[in-house]
């Protein structure tokens, strides 16, 4: 059993790592090798993927409900910073941009968002810095749609109001 009250319930939004905003559908039940695992049922509508995740393994997993409004703000605060761009090479800079897209923390990928906003849209802007800027921009985008109850666009022009600000 196990040690805590299952804390998603249907039509939950939470936030998986890898994957962004997602909506629960349900707990489930699947029996694997005999055994019966409880499964939280995630569906992702813009990948339209379904995801099932142990509920025991839920925490580990990185599945967690939408972050408070006090850490999407400090999100939003972190935009209006001065980018930091370090001097390394633009393939070890990309693995730590994409390690912290996926780490689901907004602050992270914030930052993201920041250091590369810069140069987006400038035709020297390579085609992968777009993309993880893209990406980054989009993971934020959908979580903040989440907390503000408003579409991915108006979220976005949320976040670039704060990106011209700094």
């Amino acid at each position: 059993m196990p040690s805590k009250p299952m804390e998603f319930k249907a039509g939950d939004h939470v936030v998986y790592p890898t994957h962004g905003v997602g909506t629960v559908q349900g707990i489930e039940t699947m029996t694997a090798a005999g055994m019966a695992l409880q499964m939280i049922v995630v569906t992702f509508d813009e990948n339209r993927m379904t995801l099932k995740v142990p509920v025991n393994k839920a925490a580990s997993s990185g599945l967690r409900k939408l972050t408070s409004s006090d850490a999407m703000q400090e999100a939003l605060d972190v935009l209006k910073g001065k980018a930091r761009v370090k001097r390394t090479m633009w393939s070890r800079r990309a693995q730590e941009y994409e390690q912290k897209i996926n780490s689901g923390d907004p602050v992270q990928i914030a930052e993201v968002v920041r250091d590369l906003h810069r140069n987006a849209g400038q035709p020297d802007q390579s085609f992968s810095e777009r993309q993880i800027y893209e990406q980054a921009m989009e993971r934020l985008a959908s979580e903040l749609a989440a907390i503000d109850s408003t579409d991915k666009g108006t979220a976005t022009e949320k976040l670039l109001t704060h990106l011209k600000v700094g």
